[in-house]
């Protein structure tokens, strides 16, 4: 496909101007696009109106309309975002070890940009800036792939991000969108070996299961986030109760949402129910087993299916379980590895939770909501990855970089 083609050129020759330029200047591009988000903000809400009428025209509705939403809030948290990474240290040209050898050699690692990154997105207008900020900072060129739903959104902020580009004299490889939003566009992209380093997918799992089986380039994994909260026999209820509701109900449409709650049975005689009516007050299903439904009857019937469901709607599965260890085999066996929680006041109970799930984040007694690089002091992320080699968890700009070997001689030569 000729416009990838072109964009990957560009692209790779970005990424080698990109891979020198100083903290400094890096820094004051993010800054200046931030301040042109707020600037500019009006021709991307207008973009974004378009496509909210759109989406809702061919029936889109919940959690995608939530995701594909652009306000004056969340455009301000984009601009933050951008200032919060220039204020982060910059990863590039780190050494992370140097060793002199018996022959007198120096032997080091720097850390050193990955060089292009791909990104296939749906609905997320947000990622947009958050690729570019994160991307800058590392010297890494970006190509963006983003859904149809979301075209008009992405296309503004790109625009923004771009005229900053251009003001300040940035290749014009450093940044672009894929106008192209047809499936062909991202199977191509896919595709894209000699110009894509490493491509990234952030969305449902259909998306994310396609790239992982037919990209030729190597994939970071964004997992689906099939998140648990365990309430122990041990749990304060008033903690529970608050955790569940906000893991659930806060945003109930991202992958760091709850989708289910194991509730210890010494535990579910005084917590299930107030817990029940508390979630039932925000608009929860909740989907129980057999002991579940004898305590909330009105809970609907659980099929073997829900335990392995990302909702992402107002939906919760729930079950009781005889013991810590039947919660964490539980979570193992049904989890996505993305984030878990443990309520409780035993220390005992907490340090083996977090020593046996198996997750890229474990929590004790706080919201799987966190689990998020504006939250972890990231500034932002570009995914939350839930495999293990690489990058595992939320993915700021260390995980965007890689390590090269410096080697300084004087004249060394091998016999």
């Amino acid at each position: 496909m000729e416009e990838l083609l072109q964009k990957g050129r560009l692209a790779r020759e970005a990424s080698y101007y990109l891979s020198s330029l100083n903290t400094r200047t890096k820094n004051n591009i993010l800054n200046k696009a931030a301040e042109n988000l707020i600037s500019e903000r009006k021709i991307i809400l207008e973009a974004n109106e378009e496509d909210m009428k759109s989406a809702k025209d061919e029936g889109l509705k919940g959690a995608i309309l939530d995701r594909l939403l652009m306000n004056e809030e969340r455009i301000r948290a984009m601009s933050h975002g951008l200032m919060a990474i220039s204020l982060l240290e910059d990863p590039v040209g780190e050494i992370v070890m140097m060793k002199r050898r018996p022959n007198g050699l120096l032997v080091g690692q720097q850390r050193v940009p990955i060089g292009v990154i791909g990104i296939i997105y749906e609905s997320r207008p947000n990622v947009t800036a958050d690729v570019f900020g994160l991307c800058l900072k590392t010297g890494n060129a970006a190509i963006l792939r983003g859904g149809k739903e979301a075209f008009r959104t992405n296309k503004a902020i790109t625009v923004v991000m771009q005229s900053t580009l251009y003001s300040m004299k940035i290749p014009q490889g450093t940044l672009q969108l894929v106008e192209n939003t047809s499936r062909e566009s991202a199977v191509a992209m896919m595709k894209l070996n000699q110009f894509i380093d490493l491509l990234i997918p952030r969305g449902g799992a259909g998306l994310i299961k396609a790239v992982v089986q037919n990209s030729t380039v190597p994939v970071i994994e964004t997992g689906v986030g099939n998140c648990h909260i365990y309430i122990d026999e041990y749990a304060d209820p008033d903690k529970a109760i608050s955790i569940t509701v906000n893991a659930k109900t806060q945003r109930p449409g991202v992958c760091n949402a709850a989708e289910t709650v194991l509730i210890h049975e010494k535990a579910a005689e005084k917590i299930l129910r107030p817990l029940a009516d508390e979630l039932k007050k925000k608009g929860v299903e909740i989907r129980g087993d057999q002991r579940v439904r004898n305590m909330i009857p009105e809970a609907v019937k659980l099929t073997d299916e829900d335990w392995s469901t990302e909702y992402l709607d107002l939906i919760i599965a729930a079950g009781i379980v005889n013991s810590p260890d039947d919660a964490i085999n539980h979570i193992n066996h049904y989890g996505s590895g993305h984030s878990e929680c443990i309520v409780t006041e035993n220390y005992t109970h907490a340090q083996e939770f977090l020593a046996r799930v198996d997750a890229a984040a474990v929590y004790v007694n706080a919201s799987t909501r966190f689990t998020d690089g504006y939250e972890f002091g990231f500034g932002a992320e570009i995914g939350i990855s839930t495999q293990k080699l690489h990058a595992r968890g939320p993915m700021g700009l260390r995980e965007l970089t890689t390590t090269k070997y410096i080697i300084y001689g004087n004249g060394q030569i091998r016999v």
